[in-house]
């Protein structure tokens, strides 16, 4: 007796046109989940991620609300306006400095951080006879920090090699300002 098997029996491959997968997709990215996709719309499972990963389907999700802080927002919001009311006063002094400066006036009482910028912007606008006379002056009342902006032959050094080395120079200062304690964080800056 023989037996005359023909082709396996089961399932056979599952073939939707474009609009099927187009109201697939929809859904979806609409929030339904891909069980429900896949079920309502009969496809497979394994094809809608196929699809999902290779279409680059997406959900729009709303964005994550920010945490609160645990200080609180008002004390958080507070902290954030006595913050920028500090950089406002600094970046307003730096401009009263800047006005002085390229008035002519003699740079004095100016944080360290800003001398190379402010000697740098006095060069170019008045010329290299004021910053030479600068030098001078400079050196006359002893500042050490005269070599970290002008070099041998009186000329300044590139603004970048001056904050450098006002930060090397003053080091502690700066770290004494934003409150880190000694030991702490030992290379910065």
């Amino acid at each position: 007796m023989s037996w005359d098997v023909g082709p396996p029996v089961g399932r056979g491959q599952k073939v939707r046109d474009g609009d099927t997968w187009r109201q697939v997709r929809r859904a979806w990215e609409a929030g339904e989940t891909a069980q429900s996709c896949a079920r309502r719309f009969d496809v497979g499972l394994d094809n809608l991620w196929r699809r999902r990963a290779k279409e680059n389907w997406s959900r729009d999700r709303p964005d994550d609300p920010a945490p609160e802080p645990a200080i609180g927002w008002d004390r958080h919001a507070a902290q954030l306006l006595a913050a920028w009311e500090d950089r406002l006063d600094e970046v307003r002094e730096l401009a009263r400095h800047l006005t002085d400066t390229l008035a002519g006036r003699p740079i004095e009482n100016v944080n360290a951080w800003h001398l190379g910028f402010l000697f740098h912007q006095r060069a170019e606008r008045l010329g290299p006879e004021t910053s030479a006379a600068d030098r001078d002056k400079a050196r006359a009342r002893g500042d050490d920090w005269v070599e970290d902006v002008w070099d041998a032959d009186g000329r300044l050094r590139p603004l970048a090699t001056i904050d450098r080395a006002l930060m090397r120079r003053f080091r502690d200062d700066w770290r004494a300002a934003q409150g880190l304690p000694d030991g702490a964080a030992p290379d910065v800056p």
